[in-house]
């Protein structure tokens, strides 16, 4: 783990930190420190990172609609990796999206394209979800083996939110072969040279194909929502170039992440818990109450940071204005004080879920309908047409090595 950080975390009497976010251990399982931080430091005090790390579900639903709270992109990234961070291309795009800014440049930047995101739009997708879910059973089917993320998880919600920002469809094997290595950039821990390097050639490459896109779609109008960008853009008020461009990679990228995660984490934690697997495949009808489950149980999003915009006060902890309050929703979705049955039991029958996975006040994930509906379609699909579908190794699966993103590399099936 990083130095710089470990210097900061609590420890138990065991000398054990309760907070070591990179650690193999925490990555494979971060819930057992998840109910230490709960019990031992609720709202814990970072020094080297100028923040407080919130666990309980009451301080989180706090930090996550009090006016009190915003983004203030600039103070939280110079104080979690020092003045130099925005010299990089990365962060300083990163400065740019709508997630990471307050009113009123985030209501501008969200309006923009919220009307993409109503529930009747989102529904009137159901039958191309359905159509690319099959399509992807039908190319492995008849091998009787395929990886579950790459060949299944990934391809929906990469392919679904192309058609939404109208990438062309010759296009699209580029996003099939990228590798997944963005997740890094939200970790609460400084990335190494090295790794700055790597997402700063990355974001690169996607900045270029980005313009070309813009290019195509000034030529070629489409009713996608590039199109929408490119012409607010062109409008000259309401985006800029910089703003587009950042804003058009961020919905790609939280268009498909946090998607292939929740498909990825609920087929494990099926096969982990063969009684609710056989449960959900004997009533399927439990899917929509066993989405919200599977966003409780293994949130696709485990953190999501803010900066108190004034002296706050959380737990009987008192948060100077301007320091970074990082708000651990894996941890407030296993909070027995809303949980009380058993919260680190999966259960798909589970009264009141109301997770906290998409986060909450004006910065609510836009794609939370939508990433639902994908996962319903893609679960209900593969437990009907692949009864007989079994995980290789539900024991030692293999994770990404990120933190704030949870999911897995690869999950490799067999019937």
């Amino acid at each position: 783990m990083n130095e710089q950080l470990q210097g900061a975390t609590t420890q138990t009497a065991s000398a054990q930190p309760l907070f070591n976010p990179l650690s193999p251990d925490f990555i494979r399982d971060p819930y057992p420190s998840y109910d230490k931080l709960r019990t031992h430091a609720p709202v814990l005090h970072l020094p080297a990172l100028n923040g407080y790390l919130v666990s309980r579900n009451a301080d989180a639903a706090l930090v996550l609609r009090d006016k009190r709270f915003g983004k203030d992109y600039v103070t939280r990234i110079t104080r979690r990796f020092g003045p130099e961070a925005l010299n990089e291309p990365v962060y300083r795009a990163m400065g740019r999206w709508m997630l990471t800014q307050d009113p009123p440049d985030h209501t501008r930047l969200r309006g923009l394209v919220v009307k993409a995101f109503t529930a009747r739009r989102v529904e009137d997708m159901r039958p191309k979800i359905q159509a690319i879910v099959d399509d992807s059973i039908d190319r492995v089917i008849g091998q009787g083996r395929m990886d579950l993320i790459s060949d299944f998880a990934f391809r929906l919600p990469v392919i679904v939110i192309c058609d939404m920002l109208g990438i062309p469809e010759t296009d699209r094997e580029i996003f099939f072969k990228r590798e997944r290595t963005g997740g890094r950039l939200l970790d609460p821990v400084p990335l190494s040279r090295a790794e700055i390097d790597e997402a700063n050639a990355a974001h690169a490459n996607s900045e270029a194909y980005f313009q070309r896109l813009f290019d195509l779609r000034r030529r070629e109008p489409g009713d996608d929502l590039t199109t929408q960008l490119v012409q607010a853009e062109e409008a000259g008020s309401k985006l800029s170039n910089e703003e587009l461009t950042a804003n058009i990679i961020l919905l790609f990228g939280a268009g498909h992440e946090t998607t292939v995660n929740l498909i990825g984490n609920a087929l494990l934690a099926l096969h982990r818990n063969p009684d609710q697997l056989e449960l959900l495949k004997s009533n399927l009808s439990l899917m929509p109450n066993a989405i919200e489950e599977f966003l409780r149980y293994d949130s696709s999003v485990q953190l999501t940071y803010h900066v108190a915009m004034e002296d706050v006060e959380i737990g009987g902890v008192k948060i100077p204005q301007g320091d970074n309050v990082m708000c651990l929703l894996g941890s407030a979705n296993h909070d027995p004080a809303v949980y009380p049955d058993h919260p680190d039991r999966l259960d798909i029958t589970r009264p009141n879920v109301r997770p906290l996975s998409f986060g909450g006040g004006i910065h609510f994930c836009l794609g939370a309908q939508l990433a639902r509906l994908e996962a319903e379609v893609a679960l209900t699909t593969l437990l009907r047409r692949i009864p007989n579908l079994r995980i290789d190794d539900v024991e030692n699966p293999k994770w990404r090595p990120t933190f704030v993103l949870r999911g897995l590399k690869e999950l490799p099936a067999s019937w």
